[in-house]
């Protein structure tokens, strides 16, 4: 058992240790920006928090529980991928610095501008990859 939990830890600390042996204060992309500011944690944590509600909104909606009724749970699953991926890439382009700092503070106003989000993007990025 322990074994099992040794293998994950020990490549994670290997990935860690090697993102920052790059040379020249650049980092392993040829950036000289640091990776892994505020900035782009709370990106990402926006982003997984649209990706989410997309799942369920998509998961609510009349036309994708038709659309799956003949897919079976892989595809499904691929096209739901597809399709809150495509979301989650828009969502940054639909909020402001101030949106995010809002969002960062109060999770009221975030969970409301996630939602406002995901009902923005899902019709569009839906449409375009079903096709």
């Amino acid at each position: 058992m322990r074994k099992h939990l040794l293998y994950p830890l020990t490549l994670l600390s290997a990935l860690a240790i090697a993102g920052c042996a790059a040379p020249n204060g650049t980092t392993p992309t040829g950036n000289t920006t640091p990776t892994g500011t505020a900035a782009d944690i709370g990106m990402t944590i926006f982003k997984t928090a649209v990706d989410n509600q997309c799942r369920a909104t998509l998961q609510n909606q009349q036309l994708w529980q038709i659309a799956s009724v003949g897919m079976t749970p892989q595809q499904e699953e691929v096209l739901q991928s597809r399709i809150c991926g495509c979301v989650s890439e828009q969502a940054p382009k639909q909020v402001t610095l101030v949106d995010m700092a809002n969002a960062a503070i109060d999770p009221q106003y975030r969970n409301q501008l996630v939602t406002k989000v995901v009902a923005n993007t899902i019709q569009t990025c839906y449409s375009s990859l079903v096709r």
